[in-house]
């Protein structure tokens, strides 16, 4: 069979993620990744430099992709932001649910410290220019440089947020993954009444669901 001439990355994610699933380790080498697939070992390297660059471009791509669904919306584009990112958080852990036996299979042995793994940094870079390009309402402080600080806060308490909420799914064992639905309407929720200085309500109510799961806040 003659070797396949052109590849693109998707292409390249899809046989890694297969490899793996079956096979429980990475491919041996690029090579035997390559003659495995029908492609020529040049290809790979048009797109990736390693299996570790495959494995940080994979969850990138589970958030283009969300980003993707989502601008085909035109209800999106009417969104205000609450909502809107209430949509990239159940769009995206679809997709995530999607890919389930590979999203375990990559963070599993990581879950208590997804804050500092080196695997989701180019999703982090992605996730928070989503988040301030969102353009959320925030206290006028009216200073600069203290501007660039709360702005800056405001990205890592978002991406702190999204880990939690991957953390939660991880373990969630519920029915459709219902709970994970629940978690995300009441974390979100919080968030902007606590940004808009609303009623303590939802932080209780959201509080009480965090203590009835049990969930490892650790």
């Amino acid at each position: 069979m003659a070797k396949k001439k052109t590849i693109s990355s998707e292409n390249i994610i899809a046989y890694y993620m297969n490899h793996v699933l079956e096979h429980n380790e990475q491919p041996k080498s690029v090579y035997a990744f390559a003659k495995a697939n029908n492609f020529e070992e040049s290809l790979f390297y048009k797109h990736f430099s390693s299996f570790k660059a495959i494995e940080k471009g994979i969850f990138k791509s589970f958030h283009n992709n969300t980003l993707r669904v989502l601008h085909k919306s035109s209800e999106y584009k009417m969104f205000d932001q609450r909502n809107k990112l209430l949509s990239y958080y159940f769009t995206f852990f679809e997709n995530l649910t999607a890919n389930r036996s590979y999203v375990l299979y990559a963070l599993g042995g990581h879950k208590k410290n997804l804050e500092s793994y080196a695997l989701l940094s180019d999703f982090k870079s992605n996730f928070t220019h989503f988040i301030q390009e969102l353009d959320i309402n925030l206290i006028d402080v009216k200073q600069e440089k203290l501007e660039k600080v709360q702005n800056r806060g405001l990205k890592e308490t978002a991406w702190f947020q999204l880990l939690l909420t991957l953390k939660f799914w991880m373990n969630d064992e519920s029915q459709g993954f219902e709970k994970t639905d629940i978690f995300i309407e009441k974390s979100v929720n919080t968030s902007f009444d606590v940004l808009n200085v609303a009623p303590l309500k939802s932080l209780i109510d959201f509080g009480k669901f965090i203590y009835k799961e049990k969930i490892n806040l650790n």
